[in-house]
């Protein structure tokens, strides 16, 4: 089962203005080929259908343990695009009955790259690419094979690492870049805990093709945080009491950082990132008229909130 947290992996900063064409180009990364939906309905199948657990649990333990992971970065891409689509949030932006929507107040919407996304989805995430083409079980791989999983698995993070590596070049907002230069870290420890389990399980050193593709994290800017703080060398297992023997694979042994990051022994973290909030999106009544009375929807929630107490 899953423990649902109300945060963020990481805080994102508020964007800087409304830019519904960056929220498209960002949406790559949640519904792209090798996006978080693809990361996290892979890994997630694979654990559930997983020959022999108990005979191989740390390779089990490992790939659960990336799979809670992989949902949180579909929250936290979710909540970028989000940000993005709909921008600043505006003083009182959510109150009053939206106006006189005669006059066209989001003809520019007409005009974006993916007017889906407003038209059908007020500026929201779904599981699409940059294209609005909806992201689709074909991408899932789960063979029952441990050691073909594992190869697929890496393959996938390295392809990802490229992906939000042109992501990121594309986008100059805040938010979109910390988006993605907090997935390139956590992508590089994903690919290197698979390439460290296909080396325990055959012997192939293939963390000697890593970084794959070769991204210096060093030289991008949302990345450095996170390398000071040690991300690039840790693993969370996302559970108070299990999964705690992937640490057989990563953190055993003596296992170090790539060369190319700050230097430091590998980790397993029992439980969770610290996190950040999740930003409260201001809501739209010209965008809900003509039947939006939010006055009467606070009171009512309000009421419920202090009834909770």
């Amino acid at each position: 089962m899953f423990l649902r947290v109300d945060k963020l992996q990481v805080d994102l900063p508020a964007p800087k203005r409304q830019d519904p064409n960056a929220a498209a180009a960002l949406q790559e990364l949640l519904g792209g080929k090798y996006g978080e939906m693809s990361t996290l309905g892979n890994y997630m199948f694979q654990s559930f259908n997983f020959r022999s657990k108990s005979k191989l649990r740390p390779f089990y333990s490992l790939v659960a343990a990336i799979t809670a992971e992989e949902l949180g970065h579909v929250e936290l891409v979710s909540n970028g695009v989000a940000m993005l689509a709909n921008g600043p949030d505006k003083p009182g932006g959510d109150e009053g009955d939206g106006g006189d929507i005669s006059k066209a107040p989001f003809e520019a919407m007409k005009d974006i790259r993916s007017a889906a996304s407003f038209f059908s989805h007020a500026g929201g995430a779904v599981p699409v690419n940059s294209n609005s083409m909806s992201w689709n079980a074909d991408m899932v791989t789960t063979t029952g094979n441990v050691v073909v999983d594992l190869l697929h698995n890496f393959h996938l993070e390295c392809g990802a690492r490229l992906h939000k590596l042109r992501v990121y070049e594309s986008l100059t907002d805040p938010t979109g870049r910390e988006v993605c230069g907090y997935l390139l870290v956590r992508g590089s420890v994903h690919a290197h805990a698979y390439a460290l389990a296909l080396k325990k399980i055959t012997g192939v050193d293939l963390d000697k093709f890593l970084p794959t593709p070769n991204i210096p994290l060093g030289n991008i800017p949302e990345c450095q945080k996170y390398l000071e703080e040690g991300s690039h060398r840790r693993l969370y297992t996302f559970s108070p009491n299990d999964y705690e023997e992937m640490r057989g694979i990563w953190g055993g042994g003596g296992e170090t950082a790539l060369p190319d990051d700050p230097p430091g022994e590998l980790e397993v973290v029992d439980g969770l990132p610290a996190g950040g909030k999740i930003h409260d999106l201001t809501g739209v009544p010209s965008a809900f008229t003509p039947d939006y009375a939010p006055e009467e929807m606070f009171e009512i929630a309000t009421k419920l909130y202090k009834k909770s107490r």
